[in-house]
């Protein structure tokens, strides 16, 4: 049964970037058809998916996160991670990564001085 564990600091300065790691267990990321997204909820908001990268290693990100936003893989580790630049307080939310029902238990990060 695949488990989901995200990792990362909880907080970032205004303009540094932004990285969260998520550690996969009971399978492989390169499992076929298996999507690895990542998704965060802003306070009193509701859930935004930020982007996924599949078992083909091929990434999709949100068009309104593209310039920012990147999603790697590393298969020795069976990790993927998500970096984020130029963060900003409208940033600040509970990051979850998922791969379809199964989630992680989120963490919080803060952008904040």
């Amino acid at each position: 049964q695949v488990q989901l564990q995200e990792s990362g600091p909880g907080l970032v300065k205004p303009s540094q970037t932004l990285s969260l790691t998520c550690t996969v267990s009971g399978g492989p990321i390169t499992t076929n058809y298996y999507y690895w997204t990542w998704i965060r909820q802003p306070p009193g908001k509701g859930l935004e998916w930020i982007g996924h990268i599949p078992y083909t290693g091929v990434t999709h990100i949100n068009p309104s996160l593209r310039s920012r936003a990147s999603i790697s893989r590393d298969t020795a580790k069976n990790q993927f991670t998500l970096q984020l630049s130029s963060v900003s307080p409208e940033d600040t939310a509970v990051y979850y990564c998922t791969m379809g029902s199964v989630w992680g238990q989120g963490t919080q990060v803060t952008v904040s001085s």
